[in-house]
């Protein structure tokens, strides 16, 4: 007998609750700590002297971008498929290369750190650590740069502004 596609999405539902599920009870991350761990984290970016003017110079109502990233770390930490979005698209254009993502990893250790017990903290920091550096492979391949095993973009050297 098929599954219908209303069955498939239950039991796809299902299986998404159990693990989000094991992952709270493994780790201790709950949506209340992602919260505090987003806006935590963008105060500090905020407040930085690499970081700020990137995000300045694209965010004017804080509120949506904050609710982003909270959708966005529940589905990257918890697996919840709260996000739907392209973060790669979103971050190709911005001029920034690995001394930016170097700070953003910087700043985001520090508030997990400051914020989540051992064991969220270092779920969380695996998941931002990958997350980085397949960003900054794609914006340095969006400069026509082909970066070899454990080289780093730096937009000088490609020649990009």
């Amino acid at each position: 007998m098929k599954a219908t596609g209303m069955e498939a999405n239950a039991a796809g539902s299902e299986r998404r609750e159990r693990i989000t599920a094991e992952i709270m009870e493994r780790t201790g991350i709950t949506e209340a700590m992602i919260e505090r761990l987003v806006r935590g984290f963008y105060a500090k970016v905020r407040a930085d002297a690499v970081l700020a003017p990137i995000f300045d110079a694209r965010i004017r109502d804080w509120e949506p971008h904050l609710a982003r990233m909270c959708a966005f770390w529940s589905s990257v930490a918890l697996m919840t498929g709260r996000y739907h979005g392209t973060p790669m698209a979103k971050h190709l254009p911005l001029p920034v290369d690995a001394g930016h993502f170097d700070r953003w990893l910087e700043l985001f250790e520090a508030t997990a750190r400051e914020i989540c017990p051992p064991e969220a903290e270092s779920h969380f920091v695996e998941r931002a650590r990958r997350i980085a550096a397949s960003l900054e492979l794609g914006v340095a391949g969006a400069h026509g740069a082909m970066l070899g095993y454990g080289e780093r973009f730096r937009r000088n050297q490609a020649g990009a502004n």
